[in-house]
């Protein structure tokens, strides 16, 4: 046991099936018992075949983590996890609705025809105001 010189920890997986001590540790598919004949790895939605070495799946990085699903032979691939859970699921869609809801109301509440008329929205007040013009007023003309 190179990794673990003094031995496995208590609370490891690992430790309590070789100790048959798993109760319910254990996950629904640890009760469940494949024979390694009739069985086969499937790892990225890919079957694992036996003769290849695990390089061709996972690469040359020393440091990659696989997770490898265990299923009958002939049964396909197993089925995917949800990415995200239901409850989470719920909260990301009625926040989003929220938005939804708050752009629609700022694009009704988009009314800029105060801002034409207002004298201080003038593009031509700060050179009427340095060139000494912008307090003349010509009748007729607002």
């Amino acid at each position: 046991m190179i990794c673990y010189p003094m031995g496995l920890p208590e609370w490891d997986l690992v430790r309590l099936l070789l100790e048959d001590k798993e109760g319910d540790a254990c996950t629904q598919y640890g009760h469940e018992t494949l024979d390694p004949g009739s069985s086969t790895l499937w790892f990225a939605g890919k079957q694992m075949i036996n003769e290849k070495p695990l390089s061709e799946y996972l690469g040359r990085h020393e440091k990659t983590k696989a997770v490898v699903k265990l299923q009958k032979k002939g049964a396909g691939a197993p089925s995917r996890e949800p990415i995200v859970d239901p409850e989470t699921q719920k909260a990301m869609m009625a926040w989003h609705y929220k938005k939804q809801e708050e752009q629609k109301k700022l694009a009704e509440n988009e009314d800029d025809s105060y801002v034409g008329n207002a004298p201080w929205a003038s593009t031509k007040s700060l050179k009427g105001h340095f060139s000494g013009i912008g307090s003349i007023r010509v009748p007729g003309i607002p």
